[in-house]
């Protein structure tokens, strides 16, 4: 008898085959343009505005040596030209030369054409069916792509991250919010063996970060939970609150506290589900209407 994990992998991969095939990435010869799909990727994801070969790669997907490959594939085409951004001669910056730009706009005209092929053999209820489970696969494919790691709180991806969330607080609560009037929490504070600094990333872009330190013997405190806008309903905020928790306990941290603003009712419902409950005020935060606590098992 196959297992349920078994049969999930070949659903899987059954799939990944149907959709290969059906938008022609098998075929070297991608939208009949005389180059494979992954040279045809690049150039459309270089676009008319061009990009940081850094930035292109984490996007891709793609480790630096095959990254270089397809730029020298597509700069003997003619295609494109790399050259150093200005100020800084290490960052190599991607974009598309007049020739390019005529492929580009066919790579475009011709993916439009194969979307209308798979679109056109279904009536209207069949479409609308495909459309909304294209939307949801994709969604959850974005979901599963997340990766969260701790990094060091100081680092700029950190700070970028801590900027974002207080400028969501200023904008939620009522009137609004200063971080130097908020409980301190510095990036110490979120340093192993104490704490930990997590942040998380879609296709190597920061969507997220959650933080953990000490707040006594036995005890964490959870701070800065912020997901992105754009990365809403991807579950990431639940990820983050059990690594945080999973950290916790190899800290010895049994009791797990935090604290959250009543405008920040996602949060709330949040910590609920997963079984804080809430405790009388454990600090003088100005900006906290609720404050919570867990018992770790």
């Amino acid at each position: 008898m196959i297992s349920r994990a078994t049969a999930d992998i070949e659903q899987v991969r059954r799939f990944n085959r149907t959709v290969a095939r059906r938008i022609g990435v098998i075929n070297d010869r991608f939208l009949g343009r005389g180059r494979p799909f992954g040279e045809s990727r690049a150039l459309f994801e270089i676009g008319t505005d061009g990009i940081e070969v850094r930035e292109l790669r984490i996007r891709l997907g793609l480790d630096s040596g095959y990254m270089s490959r397809l730029l020298r594939a597509l700069e003997k085409d003619g295609l494109i030209k790399t050259t150093a951004t200005p100020g800084d001669a290490r960052v190599r910056y991607a974009s598309l030369t007049p020739k390019g730009q005529k492929e580009w706009n066919e790579i475009d005209r011709r993916s439009d054409d194969v979307a209308t092929s798979i679109l056109a053999p279904l009536d209207e209820r069949r479409r609308e069916d495909l459309l909304s489970a294209m939307a949801r696969i994709e969604r959850l494919l974005r979901a599963s792509s997340v990766m969260i790691a701790a990094e060091p709180a100081d680092s700029p991806t950190a700070q970028w991250c801590l900027q974002q969330y207080f400028d969501l607080l200023n904008a939620r609560f009522d009137g609004g919010y200063n971080p130097a009037n908020a409980q301190p929490a510095d990036a110490h504070d979120f340093t192993p063996p104490k704490g930990v600094f997590l942040i998380a990333r879609a296709t190597g872009e920061p969507v997220g970060c959650g933080a953990l330190k000490s707040a006594g013997p036995g005890i964490g405190e959870i701070k800065r939970v912020w997901v992105a806008e754009s990365a809403r309903g991807l579950g990431i905020g639940q990820r983050l609150l059990e690594e945080l928790e999973e950290a916790a306990l190899g800290f010895g941290q049994k009791c797990i506290r935090l604290d959250t603003n009543r405008s920040l009712t996602e949060a709330g419902a949040l910590y609920r589900k997963n079984g804080y409950r809430e405790v009388p005020a454990f600090n003088d935060d100005p900006y906290p209407d609720h404050w919570f606590e867990k018992v770790l098992g």
